[in-house]
Parts: C-alpha cells; sequence; structure tokens
C-alpha cells in the first residue's frame, strides 16, 4: 500500500521498522564543482551499508531516545542521540510524503550526530585507506568496515 500525504500524528504508522546506517560522504569529490551537491559525495558505490537488521516497531518503542556512536581507528569520533535530532521520524515521514509517494521498502536516512570529520577544528579529518570505522546505535546492533582506496573501473 502506498502512502500519500502522511500527516505527522500518523506518521510512525507507516513505519515497518528502523536500521543502521553508515552515512559515509566522500568530501572532495563532493566539493569538486558544487559545494551543495550531497547526492554526489554520498553515492557512490558501497557507501551507505545498512543493517545488521531491522528492528521493527514493536521493539523500538521511541525511535528519538536511542544512544549512537562512531569510532575511528578505536576513537570515538562521534557521541549522540537520536534525541537531539533536528527532525524526528515522524516529522520525516510527513514532509517526504509530501514530495515523493511512499512505497513498502523505502528507506528514509535521517542525519548522523555531532562530530562529523568535515567539521572537526582546527583542522577537518577525513577517513584513509586503510581506516577501521566502527557504529552503533542502541537497538540496531553495530557496524564494522574498512575504508579502502578507490580503484578506476575500466
Amino acid at each position: 500500500k502506498t502512502a500519500r500525504y502522511v500527516e505527522k500524528k500518523d506518521a510512525l504508522k507507516h513505519v515497518a521498522g528502523y536500521c543502521l546506517i553508515n552515512d559515509v560522504s566522500e568530501r572532495e569529490y563532493q566539493m569538486q564543482r558544487s559545494a551543495s551537491q550531497w547526492s554526489k559525495g554520498k553515492g557512490c558505490d558501497t557507501f551507505g551499508p545498512l543493517g545488521p537488521w531491522l528492528a521493527t516497531t514493536d521493539e523500538i518503542r521511541d525511535p528519538q531516545s536511542l544512544d549512537m556512536w562512531l569510532d575511528v581507528n578505536g576513537v570515538r569520533r562521534q557521541t549522540g542521540s537520536t534525541s537531539t535530532m533536528i527532525f524526528g521520524v515522524a516529522a520525516l515521514v510527513a514532509d517526504v510524503s509530501r514530495y515523493m509517494t511512499l512505497l513498502p521498502g523505502d528507506v528514509i536516512t535521517t542525519g548522523t550526530p555531532p562530530g562529523v570529520g568535515m567539521g572537526m577544528k582546527p583542522e577537518p579529518q577525513y577517513l584513509r585507506a586503510g581506516d577501521s570505522i566502527e557504529l552503533g546505535i542502541a537497538g540496531l546492533g553495530t557496524q564494522k568496515q574498512k575504508v579502502v582506496a578507490y580503484k578506476a573501473r575500466r
């Protein structure tokens, strides 16, 4: 069943569950010729891994109270909670339904906690080949990835 123009008060009725996604960004490529082009820096092959599982809405009663974290090479880089999201899940579902038909299986990503490498002071810190990333959200599991260098296709 499709969802059209979902009201915020009804939005969570349209959610099947919640999962962890690593919101990977390739900033150099993203910033080339267009500092505001997010899809270019986030839409590369292997970016945005989902999982390890889908927690159903009966398992996650309040999506706005989940602790989340990310480590790079064993060093904590990001710590946060879904309680600090600018827009909650219900607001996001309602908003997205205004300009796109929501279908079963659609995934809406919600953002990332404070500590993004691009915003680090005094100097940004970007991922490099060989870096290990581990991240998690309470109730949604953990992920581990290793950064590998890009190899151009023929």
